[in-house]
């Protein structure tokens, strides 16, 4: 199948999740991806998972989601030796991808303006939670702080429970994936060669386009609205006899199609619910006239006859239901991969190329599987690499 990045190679010095999984991505679609960890411990996400197990040996599940069809090599940066191997590294890679502090690579001596004297067409990748400038470019950040910071927190929930966090890590996952998309743009640039500064903060606020354009624009501070839609009426989830189902009517063709397939054609003479401005201002009262009617039949049943009537409508579904879901079954996005005695199952691109999904081929690396390898195609011997790892520098 078609591999986009096949020939990039890209260095992987980053930890967790942001970094990681913006190179898992660039993995999947073909590029050789060496994941450059400290000696002895590696990436921090190999000790978290829910399998403690797994952590104990290194292989944590928060490590294995994101690190499939790469490389490991172990690299001690604070030693001088380490450092020109990295250097010796950079002059054979396309990008390097890291997500330390600002100014941390820097004092270790490896920052951008040093490793671009060793390779001018290298694409440098920062990936922070704030940028490499600014007065919050030093503080920690992980997703559940960038949540806070961007403002997430504040418009998700209900005004009962609000501020409340989104249920995954969103920050660190966009963060990434806008670092992916970055990286592949900067590798069409002619000539090649760019210092890529991601903000996890940055990419967050924007992704909150309408939230954050309402208020830029409109001069309307976003509210928590739980599980409505701020842009109409009635949109949001809604209970039936069993399960919730989510109903998005964004038409008075929609609006008016949904009413009448519920025989509520009071609703439609009611002047509260004349005009869409009229429904949003009256949601409540509007949602809990149309459950008094859901309620008396199964998600089963109103799903797909108000899809029929071109009324936009979906069940909430449980992580275990959706992946077992036909929809996400048919378009294989979840492949097994062998990883020594057992198969794990992972998630492979988002991107469907040419009727092809790219899935990772070689299993999560267990730390520094691919010393030997990748030390020797520089030049070390194995004498060297044996002298190496006694110091600890590999």
């Amino acid at each position: 199948m078609t591999k986009p990045l096949q020939n990039i190679r890209v260095l992987d010095l980053t930890n967790v999740l942001a970094g990681p999984y913006c190179c898992y991505q660039l993995a999947l679609m073909g590029a050789e991806v060496i994941k450059v960890e400290r000696p002895g411990s590696g990436d921090l996400a190999r000790n978290l998972g829910a399998d403690p197990n797994r952590n104990k040996a290194g292989m944590g599940i928060s490590f294995l989601a994101q690190n499939a069809g790469k490389k490991s090599v172990t690299l001690d940066l604070k030693a001088e030796r380490g450092k020109e191997l990295l250097m010796a590294l950079v002059r054979t890679a396309d990008v390097l991808v890291e997500n330390f502090r600002p100014d941390v690579m820097s004092r270790l001596g490896l920052g951008y303006d040093v490793l671009k004297q060793e390779n001018p067409s290298l694409i440098y990748c920062a990936i922070s939670g704030f940028g490499q400038d600014g007065p919050r470019k030093g503080d920690p950040a992980y997703d559940q702080i960038v949540q806070g910071i961007s403002g997430v927190m504040s418009v998700t929930g209900t005004p009962e429970n609000t501020p409340l966090r989104v249920g995954y890590p969103l920050a660190d996952t966009i963060g990434g994936m806008t670092a992916a998309f970055s990286i592949s743009t900067a590798l069409n640039a002619k000539p090649r060669g760019a210092f890529l500064d991601i903000s996890m903060t940055d990419a967050v606020i924007s992704s909150m386009g309408w939230v954050v354009s309402n208020y830029l624009i409109g001069g309307v501070e976003p509210a928590v609205l739980g599980n409505e839609n701020m842009t109409s009426a009635p949109s949001g989830t809604f209970a039936t006899a069993d399960n919730p189902i989510n109903i998005a009517v964004n038409r008075d063709k929609q609006w008016q199609a949904l009413a009448r397939h519920l025989y509520r054609h009071d609703l439609l003479r009611d002047p509260a619910y004349a005009t869409r401005e009229d429904r949003k201002r009256n949601r409540h009262a509007l949602r809990n006239e149309l459950e008094a009617t859901l309620k008396k039949r199964s998600s089963k049943d109103w799903v797909p006859e108000l899809n029929a009537l071109g009324v936009p409508t979906g069940p909430v579904l449980t992580v275990p239901q959706v992946l077992n879901d036909p929809q996400v079954k048919n378009r294989n996005l979840i492949v097994s991969i062998a990883t020594g005695e057992e198969n794990i199952q992972l998630s492979g691109s988002p991107v469907v190329i040419d009727g092809n999904r790219p899935l990772p081929e070689t299993p999560p690396p267990v730390l520094g599987v691919d010393n030997m390898a990748v030390w020797c195609d520089l030049g070390l011997t194995d004498e060297e690499i044996d002298k190496l790892k006694s110091e600890d520098i590999i």
